[in-house]
This record gives C-alpha cells, sequence and structure tokens, in this order.
C-alpha cells in the first residue's frame, strides 16, 4: 500500500468504529502482517481485548526497554492468563544497552532531551524498527486527546518513520470510554492507573501526575509538552 491508497481509505473508514478498523486491516493484510505494539496502557489493553475476540492470530507484542515498573510485568502475566495467550516481549540490543549505559550514565535521561532520546532510540525505536520490518501495518493505541503531539492522528496513515501502514481505531475514544469499556468487559490494567498514573511509560520516566494535570504530565515531567514524545510517535517534519 502506499501514501496515495492510504489517504483514499482515510475517507473510507472515516466514520467506522474501531472493530471495523481492525476487521478491515485484517481483511486487507492478512492477520500474520499486522501487529498491535502494546505499551500495555488503558488504551492497548482495550485494543488486545478487541482484537483477540475479532482474530486471535493477529500479533501483540511490547518493548521491553529493561526499566519498566513491577507493576506493567505483572499486568503482562494478568493479561496472558485471561486470553490464553502470549504478548511477544521484544528487547532492545544488550550490546548497545550497554555502552549507552557506560557512556552516559543509567540515568541519561534526565541531563537532557537528547540524552533521554539517545535512551529512547536505543531501548525502544531501535527494537521497534526491528520487528515493524517483519509487518505491512501496525496497530497503536494513540487517542488525540491524550495529548497536543497527537491531535492530527487520523484512524489509518502511512508511516513515514517507519514505512508501513499505521492503524489507530480508538483514536476518537475518550477516556470515559476506554474506561467503560474496560469495566463492562472485565479487561486487566496497570494498578498503577489506581495510583494516580494515567500514562505509564518505564519507571524512572513516570510519576503519577496531580488533580488538574494534563493526563501525560507524569511523562518525562521535567521536559516541555511539546518534546514529550520518544521517537515511536514522532512525525517528521517537512
Amino acid at each position: 500500500m502506499n501514501v496515495e491508497e492510504v489517504i483514499k481509505y482515510q475517507m473510507e473508514l472515516s466514520n467506522s468504529s474501531a472493530q471495523e478498523i481492525i476487521s478491515w486491516a485484517t481483511a486487507h493484510f492478512g492477520a500474520a502482517n499486522i501487529a498491535l505494539a502494546s505499551s500495555l496502557g488503558i488504551e492497548d489493553q482495550v485494543l488486545t481485548d478487541l482484537l483477540l475476540k475479532i482474530n486471535p492470530q493477529i500479533q501483540i507484542f511490547t518493548l521491553d526497554t529493561g526499566r519498566l515498573a513491577q507493576e506493567t510485568y505483572e499486568v503482562i502475566e494478568r493479561t496472558n492468563e485471561k486470553y490464553h495467550f502470549k504478548i511477544e516481549l521484544v528487547l532492545p540490543d544488550t550490546k548497545k544497552v550497554e555502552t549507552l549505559v557506560n557512556k552516559y550514565g543509567p540515568n541519561l535521561f534526565y541531563k537532557s532531551v537528547e540524552d533521554r532520546r539517545k535512551c529512547c532510540y536505543v531501548r525502544k525505536v531501535e527494537p521497534l524498527q526491528k520487528k515493524l520490518a517483519t509487518l505491512k501495518a501496525w496497530i497503536c493505541g494513540l487517542r488525540k486527546e491524550q495529548a497536543i503531539t497527537r491531535s492530527d492522528v487520523k484512524q489509518i496513515e502511512w508511516d513515514n518513520t517507519f514505512n508501513l501502514v499505521k492503524l489507530n481505531p480508538l483514536v476518537n475514544w475518550t477516556k470515559e470510554e476506554i474506561w467503560q469499556y474496560i469495566k463492562e468487559n472485565n479487561v486487566p490494567y496497570n494498578r498503577l492507573h489506581d495510583q494516580g498514573y494515567p500514562s505509564i511509560g518505564c519507571a524512572p520516566c513516570t510519576r503519577a501526575v496531580k488533580p488538574g494535570e494534563d493526563i501525560r504530565a507524569g511523562r518525562w515531567w521535567w521536559e516541555m509538552p511539546e518534546h514529550k514524545e520518544c521517537g515511536l510517535h514522532t512525525k517528521p517534519k517537512n
């Protein structure tokens, strides 16, 4: 599929439900050529439930950076047990992590945006690149209301960074709709959400948010909002 075809399908599928987007993608690309890149957040847990009900052959993987919270590993286990499914753990190159940490220190992400992005690149972007190279499309849990950097996300896009189709079935869902689905379908979720963590990433780069703060205020809280992406969902500038 090329960029022109993606634009055509953007219009055709603009009023489609999340289930319809997933069913279309499965029919169009084949289940073996699609995967959900799960962060184990509430959106991706909803997508996991939807995907496994629609077609359990679709792959689901998560990036295990080596710095995740214990609560995140717990939700992986509970999800696997509930659905009798195994989420694939994609890990970074050990040698590159060793070089990074020895050169810049174990907490380099606090020093500057540039150093934090170096860490994200080795631990997240490179492993994702390797995985996506085997696929024709990837599914993400992005929603427009999550952040200023995601306000123009579409249900189906051409990903210029990784050169494949990117599907965002929940793009128009609200936080309330996500939680309603989780409660009604008994979907496992990270217990850190009950402790004031609306968005969860690596443990050292995530904190609880205060009442009234933006839902991504706890991610890289020492940085400006426009910098708060790790490189997985950053669109190249024209």
